[in-house]
């Protein structure tokens, strides 16, 4: 247990702290010994970002570092057994997620090698392809890329130009582009170390496209030369990972033989006829897509982490650097001054849920992957959490690197204190493995569909009464409803935000603003198409896209929402792990800060849509105000509990620096006092000639 009365530097008291070891063990989650390893791994200095190298000499040291992380044993957890691996699919993904802590360019290299290229090969080929491929890639003497992206069709993957086009006379597929625009680019290994390529094409044979599927493609040869009828360009400098060789790969009649079709969800025999255990397109195409999810699973936790570290940092500098002169004679610690706690707290909340919703996520994950609960529905799951958690995490590690860098000032702009450089390196996380506004959409669209699903077998008379309580219920909330609840609040702040402090009334509203979004939005595309003729395809197609055109904005907020509301139980079933009583309290704290920021961000629609009044909405930001006071002692303990080491970290600012250049500094003043050579300030000396 820590104890806060102790005079811990920069720290405000308080009468007992958090017990940050059980809370740390809450965070590090269900595979606690997978993430203390890969954190091993980063702190290891071989395998750190160096600042200010040079790209060719940082591509190189990325690529040796991979080296490292097979010598190590890092890599093997998620392969089959058979091949020397351990089948440990979560335990995989949360050590690859610490590493982003030792160099984000090696993290997303090794990443593209074993989580994408050997992912693919494993997950969609047979035990064949295993066995003919993956113990090369998985040493590292087979380098790969990932050839799904083009550079007509981003986050479009299934409208990709490459095509497989299959010859049967040869048993062979002809890989082609056939314009620019199908020229596959943003491939990490494809600059320069790829000697092989899983690459995504139209598969057409006899005449008929098959949809999109997976292929293995010889690339370069092991001394680097292009193989025949392979091009390649380098990508060159980046924002950010700098040591990954993206570039771009494009194809002129490459053939490969017939058994190099990835085939575990369709094939092609000798004659040329296609077969799949899936008869329908889409869902085949969806399915093979599914199984590289771990990507976006990997990229949430990473986020996370880099999250943490820059809250870590902040708050550890924020908690020593003094700036202007307070009531005590000194000057002020930034993290006693509100806004400062503002900056950084209601963050520090929302990484907590965040850590706990990527455990919720991870475990899903890995209950699928590892076949204990592998099914149709729980895939469809993960893939929606993934869609969900992925963006809103990617887009909070920016908005705090960027904050955590203003709360630093001129500090927090310097290289070696880490800031800048996750931020530029981070900045891709939000559009790879799926734009963030896209993945939400399919987070929308499945929220509609469930929607939808509750009136699946209902008549037109269930359908209008839906309809019309949904209006009269809006009647009410505008109503007498508001009206009495202004009444109530009426000079009771303490009283209108205590009914909200249950953990049920915060989660009724959260889950209420989801609800009523994606029911309105499903009103709406009713109403656009309820008076087009469904005889006329055509027409109703045109009215539908028009109109779900028209909500797309509002259904990406919803899912937006959603994605909160699933952040906010779990860090409600996160607190549950803890047992000790003051950091549970502690914690519950920082869950209502995270809760009542969400109402608060959102203030206006809840004001709009009735379900708050002005003066409870006025009583949520006073009751924020007062949680970042009793937060602010335990600040310092929230952080700790991440468990980042002086050797994760890395960031002088956070060594304890700060505090011992104020020790020094007020060493020096005292000593100039006590000797009565410390001089008078004029506005002093002006006071006492008016005396």
């Amino acid at each position: 247990m820590t104890d806060t009365t102790t005079s811990r530097p920069g720290k405000a008291t308080s009468a007992a702290g958090i017990d940050v070891d059980a809370v740390g063990d809450a965070l590090l989650g269900k595979w606690k010994k997978e993430r203390l390893e890969g954190r091993q791994m980063a702190e290891d200095p071989r395998m750190h970002t160096i600042h200010g190298q040079p790209m060719d000499e940082h591509r190189q040291r990325v690529l040796e570092q991979l080296g490292i992380l097979v010598e190590s044993g890092a890599i093997q957890r998620a392969f089959p057994k058979y091949l020397g691996g351990a089948d440990n699919h979560g335990g995989n993904i949360a050590a690859y997620q610490e590493l982003v802590l030792a160099d984000p360019s090696m993290q997303i290299k090794s990443g593209v090698q074993w989580g994408l290229f050997g992912a693919a090969i494993l997950h969609l080929g047979t035990r064949e392809h295993h066995e003919k491929w993956l113990p090369d890639v998985m040493s590292l003497k087979l380098p790969g890329a990932f050839a799904m992206t083009e550079i007509g069709h981003g986050s479009d993957v299934a409208s990709i130009g490459t095509t497989a086009t299959y010859d049967a006379e040869t048993e062979e597929f002809v890989i082609h582009t056939p314009f620019k625009g199908a020229w596959k680019d943003y491939l990490g290994n494809a600059a320069l170390h790829g000697q092989a390529a899983v690459v995504f094409a139209q598969l057409i044979t006899n005449g008929v496209n098959h949809g999109v599927h997976a292929f293995f493609v010889p690339i370069r040869t092991p001394a680097g030369d292009m193989m025949p009828g392979v091009g390649s360009e380098d990508d060159g400098v980046k924002g950010g990972l700098n040591g990954i060789d993206n570039g771009r790969l494009h194809f002129t009649n490459v053939r490969v033989p017939r058994t190099n079709l990835l085939n575990r969800y369709g094939d092609v025999a000798a004659d040329g006829t296609y077969s799949s255990s899936i008869e329908s397109p889409g869902r085949r195409f969806f399915t093979m897509i599914g199984t590289l999810v771990q990507g976006r699973v990997s990229l949430d936790g990473s986020a996370v982490q880099a999250m943490q570290a820059a809250l870590a940092i902040a708050i550890r500098y924020g908690s020593e650097r003094r700036q202007f002169p307070g009531a005590s004679g000194r000057d002020t610690v930034l993290m006693d001054y509100g806004q400062h706690q503002r900056r950084l707290l209601p963050r520090l909340a929302q990484s907590y849920a965040m850590a706990f919703a990527g455990e919720r996520l991870l475990t899903v994950f890995d209950e699928v992957f590892s076949g204990a609960g592998d099914t149709p529905e729980n895939r469809e799951d993960l893939e929606t959490l993934a869609a969900a958690l992925k963006p809103l995490s990617t887009w909070a590690a920016l908005d705090t690197l960027q904050e955590a860098r203003e709360a630093c000032g001129g500090a927090g702009f310097i290289a070696k204190n880490r800031l800048t450089g996750l931020r530029a390196d981070l900045d891709i996380y939000v559009t790879f493995e799926g734009d963030n506004n896209i993945l939400l959409q399919l987070v929308g669209k499945r929220l509609l569909t469930d929607y939808a699903a509750q009136f699946k077998n209902a008549d037109r008379a269930v359908l209008a009464k839906a309809a019309a309580s949904q209006i009269g219920d809006r009647v009410t909330r505008f109503g007498l409803r508001r009206v009495g609840q202004s009444i109530a609040d009426l000079g009771q702040v303490a009283r209108s935000v205590e009914s909200m402090r249950a953990p049920e009334a915060q989660h009724a509203l959260l889950s209420d603003r989801v609800e009523t979004m994606v029911s309105e939005i499903a009103m709406a595309l009713r109403e656009a198409t309820k008076n087009v003729p469904k005889s006329d395809k055509q027409a109703h197609a045109i009215a539908g896209e028009e109109a779900f055109n028209a909500q797309q904005h509002k259904l990406i907020e919803a899912a937006r929402a959603h994605g909160e509301l699933l952040q906010w139980e779990a860090f409600t079933e996160g607190i549950e792990k803890v047992k000790d009583t003051e950091s549970r309290r502690v914690l519950i704290w920082l869950r209502d800060l995270f809760g009542f920021g969400l109402i608060e961000n959102n203030a206006a629609w809840y004001l709009v849509q009735g379900r708050i009044s002005p003066q409870r909405a006025e009583a949520v930001t006073a009751y924020i105000d007062r949680l970042l006071g009793r937060l602010r002692p335990h600040a310092l303990d929230l952080v700790e509990a991440f468990g980042l080491t002086p050797e994760l970290l890395r960031a002088e600012i956070a060594s304890g620096i700060e505090e011992e250049r104020q020790a020094e500094a007020q060493a020096y003043v005292d000593a100039q006092r006590a000797a009565g050579t410390w001089p008078i300030h004029e506005k002093e000396l002006r006071a006492q000639a008016k005396k």
